[in-house]
């Protein structure tokens, strides 16, 4: 597909099918993700300046990270919203939100979140923004979202190279399926993956004081066997279907096996396999007038 034949709608309805068929597998893993993403968490609240009180939108929650963790700090004076394009992962969202009562989930698109309302204290989105198939909008809805000064905090993936957690086994799965890179301009978990782009980008959009930070994600798994159960699980329906068709199953022991050897030269003595990956940690303010 062409950059001229890419279909905005058509993408969004598709990103909503994988989310929904991924959230159960995606559950499977989130600790395991978790252990190194809370790292990129606990450095959005601190570049928003999240506090007791506060009000916070986060957007593309997925299963409810960065949402939780920002009720627990603002308290029960402050108030959370989590929007998700994927009912499924809203909906488990809400049931591990069990116990916060300032905390609340919707069903959103970032392009349009007028059923949110204005007036947040802060935006957080982690690992989200990428997917948004018309980045001006998208940053448009994020500012009217914020009162004026409010912050925008959001994180993106460094480049592939730099990111070995999420680029190592789908590359393995693009080789083994021939597929061919994304036509540029092509949302996806690379496609902001460039600091001075993303800054510019984001500037012109209306942000001021807007800076980009590299953090080092410290992922790690017990195994490469882990890594490849990892993978598996967050395998979008898309990619599952051509493996059936170009390769008889999507449950080859020897594909995953060697979507497991991937990560073998990172694997120490004792097995464990050690994924350092780059996030770029995006802070931008609202402006006053």
């Amino acid at each position: 597909m062409t950059a001229t034949e890419f279909d905005p709608v058509r993408f969004k309805e598709q990103q909503r099918v994988n989310w929904d068929a991924i959230s159960a597998g995606w559950l499977t893993v989130i600790e395991t993700f978790e252990r190194g993403a809370s790292v990129v968490t606990d450095r959005l609240l601190e570049l928003a300046g999240v506090a007791p009180g506060m009000s916070v939108l986060d957007v593309g929650t997925g299963v409810g990270e960065p949402a939780l963790t920002a009720a627990a700090v603002v308290g029960p004076t402050g108030r959370v919203v989590g929007v998700d394009l994927s009912p499924r992962m809203i909906e488990l969202a809400r049931h591990r939100a069990d116990g916060f009562d300032n905390v609340e989930f919707l069903v959103g698109d970032v392009e349009s979140l007028d059923l949110v309302g204005g007036g947040f204290d802060v935006v957080l989105s982690r690992w989200g923004l990428m997917f948004a198939p018309d980045r001006r909008a998208a940053f448009r809805s994020l500012a009217a979202t914020l009162r004026p000064g409010g912050v925008l905090a959001a994180s993106t993936w460094g480049p592939p190279e730099t990111a070995p957690m999420m680029s190592l086994g789908f590359g393995v799965l693009a080789r083994r399926l021939d597929l061919p890179p994304p036509p540029p301009g092509t949302p996806g978990p690379f496609s902001m993956s460039d600091a001075d782009a993303l800054v510019a980008e984001v500037a012109a959009a209306g942000f001021t004081d807007v800076s980009v930070t590299a953090v080092e994600v410290p992922f790690a798994l017990n195994s490469s066997e882990a890594y490849a159960v990892f993978s598996k699980a967050v395998t979008p329906p898309g990619l599952r279907q051509l493996m059936r068709e170009r390769l008889g199953t999507d449950d080859d022991p020897a594909l995953w096996a060697e979507v497991g050897a991937a990560v073998a030269g990172r694997q120490g003595a004792d097995g464990r396999v050690e994924l350092p990956s780059r996030a770029l940690c995006l802070r931008a303010a609202a402006p006053i007038a």
